[in-house]
C-alpha cells in the first residue's frame, strides 16, 4: 500500500494559514499540483498515493473515489484556495497534473480543473500546464483534446525501451508505442514551435538491466527528439512490492557503481545530443524547455497541492491532505479542509532545504545560504573536483553530481 503520511501538527478546520505565511504571497512564483490517484495497475516500485479499481472496491463509486466524479472533488478544493489565500493578485504560473495516471480521466474532466483554476485564481498568460501520461493511456484524439483545453506540456512515462526491464517494473505499455505517442503529441501541438513541449521520463538501475539495455533506452529516447528528459535512478522504497522481492532475495538491490555508470552514460549522450543538465536528474534543450513547475519546487516557491495525499507549501508552511480519495471528498463535501496535518518550517529548516535542493541546480547554490561552517567547506569541495565557484555560487561538476549527497554532508556539517 502507499506510504504513510507524517504526523505533523493539526490544521484548522477551515485550512487557514498563519498570517506570516501570507506575507509576500504573489511576489514569489505560485503553482498548483493536481494529484490524480488512479492507476490501471500498481507498479511494483511505486510508493505514491495511488489506487486501482480493485483496491477502491465498494467505495469505487463514491464521490472522489470514482474517476467519473473526481474532477468535481478537485474543483471543490480549488475553490477553497481563494478563500484561504484571500483576494491577493495571484496569477498561477505553473500547473502540473501527476499521479497515478492523470490521463485516465477524460481530457474534458482535466480541462474542467484547469478552467476552475483560471476562474478562481487566474492563469498567467505564459502559464506552463503539464500532464503526465503513460504511453498506453492516450490516443491521438486525446492529445488533440488535451491541447485544446489548455495543456501545453506533456510528460510521457517511458521508463525503459527494453521489454524485460519494463516487466520487472510492472509497466504495461509496449515500448514500440512510445515513438507513436510522441508523434501524435507533436502533431497535436506539444512542440516549441507551437508553444508546447514534450518530456520523456526514464528510470535506470532496474534489477536485471544491463548497461547495454540502458544504452538502448537512452538511444531510443533520443530518437524521439524530446525537449526534456528526466532520468532517475531506481529507489527501492519500503512497503512496495519491489522491496518485498529484494528482501526475499528474488531480485538484487541496485548496485551503486552500476548506477554511477548509467548516470554518466545518460549525461554524456544527452549532452552530445544538445540537451543540457539543469538539475542533477533533468536535462532540456534550453532554458525555455525546463520544467518550470519543478524549478518552483527546487527554489522554495509557493504551491498548492490538490488531491488526496497531495502536499502544499506556502510561505514556509507545509501541509498534506488525507490519503484516501473517499475521505478527501467527504471532507470537502462537509465544507472543511482536506488537510491531514502540517508543519511550520523554522528559518533554519528553510535554509537547510535550500542547500539540499539548490546545490543540485545548474544555476548553483548561492554561497550566502551557507553558514560559516558550510562556507569553510567550499574550498575542499572545489579542491576535490566536486564543484566550482561561479561568482557567488557553487555549481557541481559532473563528478559532484554523482556525489551530490556527500557534497551536501560537507556543506551541512
Amino acid at each position: 500500500m502507499p506510504s504513510a503520511l507524517p504526523p505533523g501538527d493539526p490544521v484548522p478546520a477551515d485550512g487557514s494559514l498563519p498570517p506570516a505565511a501570507l506575507t509576500g504571497l504573489g511576489e514569489r512564483p505560485f503553482g498548483l499540483y493536481v494529484h490524480v490517484p488512479f492507476c490501471v495497475v500498481r507498479c511494483g516500485y511505486c510508493d505514491f498515493n495511488t489506487y486501482t479499481a480493485e483496491e477502491l472496491g465498494p467505495v469505487g463509486g463514491a464521490p472522489g473515489a470514482s474517476r467519473g466524479t473526481y474532477a468535481e472533488a478537485a474543483i471543490a478544493e480549488v475553490r477553497r484556495i481563494r478563500r484561504v489565500l484571500g483576494d491577493r493578485d495571484l496569477p498561477v504560473s505553473t500547473v502540473f497534473f501527476g499521479g497515478g495516471t492523470p490521463t485516465l480521466l477524460s481530457p474534458a474532466d482535466l480541462g474542467s480543473v484547469v478552467a476552475a483554476i483560471n476562474a478562481e485564481l487566474g492563469l498567467a498568460p505564459d502559464a506552463e500546464i503539464t500532464t503526465e501520461a503513460n504511453p498506453d493511456s492516450v490516443t491521438a484524439r486525446d492529445l488533440e483534446e488535451l491541447r485544446a483545453v489548455g495543456f501545453n506540456r506533456i510528460s510521457f512515462g517511458m521508463q525503459s525501451s527494453v521489454d524485460h526491464v519494463l516487466r520487472v517494473l510492472d509497466r504495461t505499455h509496449d515500448p514500440a508505442r512510445v515513438p507513436d505517442v510522441v508523434a501524435w503529441a507533436r502533431a497535436a501541438g506539444f512542440d516549441p514551435a507551437e508553444g508546447g513541449s514534450l518530456s520523456l521520463d526514464l528510470i535506470y538501475g532496474t534489477p536485471g538491466e544491463s548497461l547495454a539495455d540502458w544504452e538502448t533506452t537512452v538511444e531510443s529516447a533520443l530518437a524521439c527528439a524530446p525537449d526534456h528528459v528526466s532520468a532517475y535512478s531506481l529507489i527501492v522504497e519500503d512497503g512496495t512490492a519491489l522491496a518485498r522481492q529484494v528482501r526475499r532475495g528474488v531480485l538484487p538491490m541496485p548496485d551503486e557503481d552500476d548506477l554511477a555508470d548509467k548516470y554518466l552514460l545518460v549525461d554524456e549522450r544527452l549532452s552530445a545530443a544538445g540537451l543540457e543538465w539543469y538539475e542533477v536528474s533533468n536535462w532540456s534543450t534550453g532554458p525555455d524547455t525546463r520544467c518550470r513547475h519543478n524549478v518552483l519546487y527546487w527554489t522554495g516557491a509557493d504551491w498548492w497541492g490538490v488531491g488526496p495525499g497531495a502536499h502544499s507549501h506556502v510561505g514556509g508552511v507545509r501541509w498534506w491532505n488525507v490519503k484516501h480519495p473517499a475521505a478527501y471528498a467527504d471532507r470537502l463535501a462537509a465544507g472543511v479542509s482536506p488537510a491531514h496535518a502540517r508543519e511550520v518550517l523554522a528559518p533554519e529548516d528553510q535554509r537547510v532545504e535550500r542547500v539540499l535542493l539548490e546545490v543540485r541546480l545548474r544555476d548553483g547554490l548561492p554561497l550566502d545560504v551557507l553558514d560559516a561552517a558550510g562556507r569553510a567547506a567550499v574550498p575542499r569541495v572545489v579542491a576535490e573536483g566536486l564543484g566550482v565557484t561561479a561568482g557567488d555560487r557553487l555549481v557541481l561538476t559532473q563528478r559532484g553530481r554523482l556525489l551530490a549527497d556527500a557534497v551536501v554532508r560537507d556543506l551541512l556539517p
